[in-house]
């Protein structure tokens, strides 16, 4: 079931996009769980990556650490530590990206926001649960950047959190202080579909006005 942007009240009159780019980032754009068997070239994961970091945090701390796994080895051990249930798609995927937050951040703040690094830094370098909250919190936000800008890039995206995230840790962040959070499948989708869209919540069921 495709969603009509001309059905949604005054969508059409109140988005800045045309009705392509909306429907294509929004409106028509579903989870893929099969795959074509086109691949995914560097220079679009760098393109997806340019309109991801372009995304707000807080403090500008862009916590988000992305690993690809492309070859075949790669992917074999990323699929030993994911839910029975994901590994088929995760193993044929075009690409997939794990995705984790630096647990130190804070130490790129002289370059992300020098006006006010000398204040901050200290702060966060004593508050290590504060630290830690605010980097896990700001990757997940930037984790949705990251879904639309695969969609953007023309690609369908499968994102999940059934795995095993001390596993993969253990696996692909072994020598940093990355903490992993999100793995996302991506690609061209086979064209298969699972079932209708899910219902979406209604406006006055999700919102209140104050």
């Amino acid at each position: 079931m495709s969603i009509d942007i001309a059905s949604e009240p005054d969508l059409n009159n109140q988005l800045i996009l045309d009705a392509d780019a909306a429907a294509a980032l929004f409106m028509e754009a579903r989870t893929a769980n099969s795959w074509s068997d086109e691949k995914v070239s560097d220079e679009t994961l760098q393109a997806i990556y340019a309109l991801t970091k372009m995304g707000p945090t807080a403090f500008n701390g862009q916590p988000l650490r992305i690993t690809w796994v492309r070859s075949s080895e790669a992917r074999e051990r990323l699929v030993e530590h994911m839910m029975d249930g994901n590994k088929a798609k995760t193993l044929t995927a075009p690409m997939v990206a794990v995705l984790s937050f630096s647990q130190e951040w804070h130490a790129l703040m002289p370059t992300t926001a020098p006006h006010m690094a000398d204040m901050l830094m200290p702060m966060f370098e004593a508050n290590v649960e504060s630290r830690i909250a605010a980097g896990n919190n700001n990757a997940h936000v930037q984790a949705g950047y990251f879904i639309l800008a695969a969609r953007a890039a023309g690609l369908a995206v499968g994102p999940m959190t059934g795995f095993n995230p001390s596993g993969v840790d253990a696996e692909f962040n072994g020598d940093s202080n990355f903490k992993s959070f999100m793995v996302v499948n991506m690609g061209k989708p086979s064209g298969d579909v699972d079932r209708d869209r899910l219902h979406r919540l209604d406006f006055d069921l999700a919102t209140v006005t104050l």
